[in-house]
């Protein structure tokens, strides 16, 4: 059975799957990040996993690889990944392909998991739509009418590069007071001293000054959706990445600040859900990605 092998690229982990064209995960790996995450180390550990994913390689025809950052508008080049070292105007596709011998297309991470959940997840049915990612970093993509947005130059998308405080906190991006540096699990750590995975349980334990932190998380959240809402006013804002384990926790207040903040002509009918496919999120898009570029190639 023919197949493709989506990739995400993580900070601290590389995901892989193979997917049949209806969007089956035949089998998936997860294999560590080196640390640091130098662009060839990657590299080699990504074609140990795939080799070690599908051995033979008979049935693959194509791999889709989301790195966190903006790829360029073809789809081979990784122009930068702000949280990860040395990466700049990585060439992935071609050195993926050229070790391979697979035909390979890279895109944005966070890209690659709006295609997954608009393919097999809560995206599916709308046709304008925005997704977050929360986790290490903040990422985001942007459906119009049905297709994924991502500029002329291929960059388009990086909600969680927004600014929000512009006396806030340094980020990566050069920008101050990002998004990102009060959504992600950065953000959190440095902010409560805690992984966002111990501030879910202690709100879960009922813990008061967690369940504070993860309401006043809600409402930046909600802050941050109301500057994307009257640019886009999707039909949707889809809300994934690992943070969104806890989001029983802060999606109200998110809702609640967007509709005191919003007008009513700007979000008709808006809808504020927890994205559905997880950590598979990530893969199913890459996947998604290989199997458009051989349907672009028929």
């Amino acid at each position: 059975m023919t197949e493709v092998i989506g990739i995400d690229l993580g900070g601290t982990a590389i995901k892989l799957g193979r997917f049949t064209e209806d969007g089956t995960c035949r089998q998936s790996l997860t294999v560590p990040t080196p640390q640091p995450a130098y662009p060839d180390d990657v590299i080699d550990m990504m074609v140990y996993a795939i080799k070690k994913l599908a051995p033979s390689m008979v049935n693959i025809r194509a791999i889709g690889i989301g790195t966190p950052g903006p790829a360029d508008i073809t789809g081979r080049v990784a122009k930068i990944a702000i949280n990860l070292e040395g990466w700049i105007d990585i060439p992935v596709a071609t050195l993926i392909q050229s070790r391979t011998g697979i035909p390979a297309v890279v895109g944005n991470d966070g890209n690659c998991a709006g295609l997954g959940e608009n393919w097999l997840g809560a995206g599916r049915g709308y046709r304008n739509s925005i997704l977050l990612t929360l986790g290490t970093g903040v990422g985001g993509a942007i459906f119009l009418n049905g297709e994924l947005f991502t500029g002329h130059a291929g960059s388009a998308g990086e909600l969680g590069l927004i600014s929000f405080d512009p006396n806030g906190h340094p980020c990566n991006s050069g920008n101050n007071g990002s998004l990102e540096q009060f959504l992600s699990g950065q953000a959190i750590h440095r902010i409560t001293g805690k992984s966002p995975q111990a501030m879910g349980e202690l709100a879960a334990a009922g813990d008061r000054s967690a369940l504070e932190f993860w309401d006043n998380y809600g409402r930046n959240l909600g802050i941050g959706l109301t500057s994307i809402s009257y640019i886009l006013t999707p039909e949707v804002a889809i809300i994934g990445g690992g943070i969104s384990a806890s989001a029983e926790y802060f999606l109200p207040a998110a809702q609640r600040e967007i509709e005191r903040r919003v007008m009513e002509t700007s979000r008709p009918k808006f809808k504020l859900i927890a994205a559905q496919l997880g950590n598979q999120a990530g893969i199913t898009g890459a996947a998604k990605l290989a199997w458009e570029m051989l349907n672009r190639q028929k």
